[in-house]
């Protein structure tokens, strides 16, 4: 069995309120197995026997948006690469330090070079952004209520998909999940 994270866009967010024992529901409809859910921002856990990804993604869409009423994408992570993400040094320690949020934004696929130049445009005294593999790390030096970007921003600019999580939470799902250390 595979162990997989999927980071769900549009749950508990905008009005949308799912209990997290319904997604559970939803996931174990789907033949996902130890369905756990993670605070209740639209984070779940799970096994599958399948390797592929944008299979569970397609099939996960299909059946999220039938059963709750509206778009719900999931950007599903395996447990290397999101070892893999909490680990990244997008930005200098003292850079870390020194904000105020550090997020981290999933998208279905790598950004392209017009892509990534316009996430660029974005960048001012507040944000700044670093991207690696389908992953956009957002450093706000700042309150997020100050910043002029956003989720919103962010899928309007570059024409994606996208969810936010924060980096302290993508941690903890790692040492929980993947070191079993909690």
């Amino acid at each position: 069995m595979n162990k997989y994270f999927a980071f769900l866009r549009a749950v508990n967010v905008g009005g949308h309120i799912v209990k997290m024992e319904h997604l559970r529901q939803l996931f174990e409809s789907l033949g996902f197995t130890k369905v756990e859910t993670f605070i209740a921002s639209g984070n779940v856990i799970f096994e599958s026997p399948s390797q592929n990804i944008d299979s569970l993604e397609k099939k996960m869409e299909v059946e999220l948006n039938r059963a709750l009423g509206y778009e719900v994408v999931p950007f599903i992570r395996s447990e290397k690469e999101l070892e893999i993400i909490a680990t990244y040094q997008a930005f200098s320690q003292s850079k870390l330090n020194s904000a105020t949020a550090f997020n981290i934004a999933f998208l279905k696929e790598p950004l392209d070079k017009i892509q990534l130049s316009r996430l660029m445009e974005l960048k001012t005294d507040i944000d700044e952004f670093s991207v690696k593999d389908r992953e956009i790390y957002w450093l706000c030096q700042k309150k997020q209520s100050e910043s002029t970007f956003s989720n919103a921003v962010l899928e309007k600019k570059l024409q994606v998909k996208s969810t936010l999580r924060g980096a302290n939470t993508i941690n903890k799902m790692v040492v929980k999940y993947i070191r079993n250390l909690e």
